[in-house]
C-alpha cells in the first residue's frame, strides 16, 4: 500500500489513458496519494480537476491549487511551481494522459525537483509506450522511445529510414508517436519508405472500449484498408529484424 510521506515529496501521479471510470485502471494506492494532496502541477489546470473530481478527492476543487507547467513554461518559472515542496507540503505531478515526465513536459519540473534534493516518488500507472511494446510481440529487450517524428513529409521519411537502418543494425525496437490528428500522415510515411518485411505495430486506443494492438509486415499493411487511426491516441512500434510467424489456415 502506497502511504504519503511527512517529509515534503513530489509525487509523479499517472492518470488513465482513456475514457473511463480511473479506479478502473488505476490502483487504489495511486488514487488515494493523489486524493491527500491539495498542491498539483499540471499540463492544463481544467483536465486536472477534471481527474481530481472523477478520483474522488475529497477536497473543494476550488480549494485545490493547480499550477501549469506546459512545452511553452520558461525555466526560470520552474522554481515557483516547486515552492510548496519548499515551504514543506508534499506536491503532485499530473499528467495529462498516462505516466507524466514520459514524452511529458514535466520531465524538466522532475529535474529540478531532483536538484533542490527534493524526494521525488513515481507511482503506479499506466504507460502508453509500455502497454504497446508489451502487445507488440516486438523485441522488448532492446528498445528506443523516439517522442514525436519530425511534422515535414521529407524531414520525417528521412527519419524513418534512418530509424529502420537503427533498429536492423542493433535489433531494436523503435517506439514514437504522433500527434493524433496527424497519425495518418505518419502512417503513410511509414508503409511509404520503410521495407516490405519490416514489422509495424500501431497500438490505439489503449485501455479503451476501442483498444486495437496490430503487428503486421510493411507488405501487409500495404496490401489492407487503412487503419482506423484518425484522431485517435496512437503509438507506432518499428521493428527490421524478427519475421512475423506465418498463420496455419
Amino acid at each position: 500500500m502506497t502511504s504519503v510521506r511527512t517529509t515534503p515529496t513530489l509525487y509523479l501521479i499517472p492518470s488513465n489513458l482513456a475514457e473511463g471510470e480511473p479506479e478502473q485502471i488505476l490502483p487504489a494506492s495511486t488514487m488515494a496519494v493523489a486524493s491527500s494532496l491539495r498542491h498539483f502541477v499540471a499540463e492544463n489546470a481544467k483536465t486536472a480537476r477534471a481527474f481530481l473530481k472523477a478520483i474522488g478527492h475529497p477536497l473543494p476543487l476550488r480549494e485545490i491549487e493547480v499550477t501549469e507547467l506546459n512545452q511553452h513554461t520558461p525555466p526560470d518559472e520552474l522554481p515557483a511551481l516547486l515552492a510548496p515542496l519548499r515551504s514543506g507540503q508534499s506536491c503532485g505531478l499530473l499528467s495529462e494522459a498516462g505516466c507524466p515526465a514520459v514524452a511529458d513536459p514535466g520531465s524538466a519540473l522532475v529535474l529540478a525537483a531532483q536538484g533542490m534534493g527534493v524526494t521525488v516518488r513515481p507511482l503506479v500507472g499506466p504507460s502508453s509506450i509500455l502497454l504497446a511494446l508489451m502487445a507488440s510481440g516486438l523485441q522488448g529487450q532492446r528498445f528506443a522511445f523516439h517522442g514525436y517524428l519530425p511534422s515535414t513529409t521529407v524531414e520525417r521519411e528521412s527519419r524513418l529510414r534512418m530509424l529502420e537502418a537503427e533498429s536492423r543494425e542493433r535489433d531494436q525496437t523503435q517506439v514514437f508517436i504522433e500527434t493524433p490528428y496527424r497519425n495518418l500522415r505518419l502512417f503513410a510515411s511509414l508503409v511509404g519508405c520503410c521495407a516490405g518485411d519490416t514489422l509495424l505495430c500501431i497500438a490505439s486506443g489503449l485501455t479503451g472500449r476501442a483498444e486495437r494492438v496490430t503487428t503486421l509486415s510493411v507488405a501487409r499493411w500495404q496490401a489492407g484498408p487503412e487503419p482506423s487511426i484518425r484522431k485517435v491516441p496512437a503509438v507506432f512500434l518499428l521493428y527490421a529484424k524478427r519475421q512475423l510467424a506465418h498463420r496455419h489456415p
